[in-house]
């Protein structure tokens, strides 16, 4: 029999850029069976344990089969595939405790005009998912040469500010709360050191080498760089910073920082003039 094996990662970046990683490992039945071969246990298991175990915060376990026969044996039969993995998980020496949910969903059902290949769909749809839920890496804290996260007396020309907390949504340039508490600051050390000059950087990640700069999704122009860095000089502008001291410019993804694209999400302030 062969055996599909199937591994999705998802990533969903909260602003704090604690990234929830969730791995889901699928495995496959022949139709109307409900136990795992050796092989199938043996690379499951073995998929399991190549993760760092303290990480692992959940797992769920969703049964399914394809969209042959009656809905109460397909309910009864997807819920003795998820039975079963989940037995062979736990009597493997992983805990019970972390599996929160065991669910047989029933048939998957066909879109009616899905002609092609119709057996091969069938058989991916004879399955079950086994979600791991993990918890975030730690984040590292980013430490680049003359970076800092605000302004101070021994700065000097070149010297950039990059704050933690002005990470924008994907395809956004909208100020989130964190954002606009951050320039609060901001405009206030601008107060205090009346001789500093800035240019406001925008910059974006995670486009095709081919695509230096990444669509807006609020105007859908190609600007999200620029529309960042506009957006932080309107805003300090609002906080009483005069114009003049200001330029912004938008960077696309010419510059990244090397490290987690989705750092790259930012707006940096750099020193011009003092």
């Amino acid at each position: 029999m062969k055996i599909f094996q199937t591994l999705f990662f998802f990533w969903i970046c909260a602003l704090n850029m604690q990234a929830q990683e969730e791995l889901v490992y699928s495995i496959y039945f022949p139709t109307n069976i409900s136990e795992l071969t050796t092989e199938q246990s043996k690379n499951m298991i073995a998929f399991i344990q190549k993760i760092d175990s303290s990480r692992i915060e959940t797992i769920q376990i969703y049964g399914y089969c394809d969209d042959v026969g009656r809905d109460d044996y397909n309910r009864k039969l997807s819920t003795e595939r998820a039975n079963k993995v989940k037995e062979n998980i736990t009597s493997n020496g992983i805990t019970h405790k972390v599996i929160v949910t065991i669910e047989g969903k029933g048939r998957v059902l066909i879109d009616d005009d899905i002609v092609e290949n119709l057996p091969e769909v069938r058989s991916k749809n004879r399955r079950v998912d086994v979600v791991l839920n993990l918890k975030p890496l730690p984040q590292k804290e980013l430490k680049i040469p003359g970076v800092y996260t605000t302004f101070t007396k021994e700065n000097i020309v070149g010297d950039r500010i990059l704050l933690s907390d002005m990470l924008f949504e994907r395809g956004s340039s909208k100020l989130t709360v964190k954002s606009k508490n951050e320039l609060d600051k901001i405009a206030k050390m601008l107060h205090k050191y009346r001789n500093i000059n800035i240019e406001i950087q925008g910059h974006v990640c995670c486009t095709p080498p081919h695509q230096k700069e990444a669509i807006d999704k609020d105007t859908k122009k190609r600007k999200l760089s620029h529309n960042r860095a506009e957006s932080v000089f309107n805003y300090l502008v609002f906080k009483k910073v005069p114009k003049t001291r200001m330029t912004f410019k938008g960077y696309g993804n010419t510059k990244p920082l090397g490290d987690n694209p989705e750092l790259d999400r930012r707006v940096e302030l750099v020193i011009t003039k003092m």
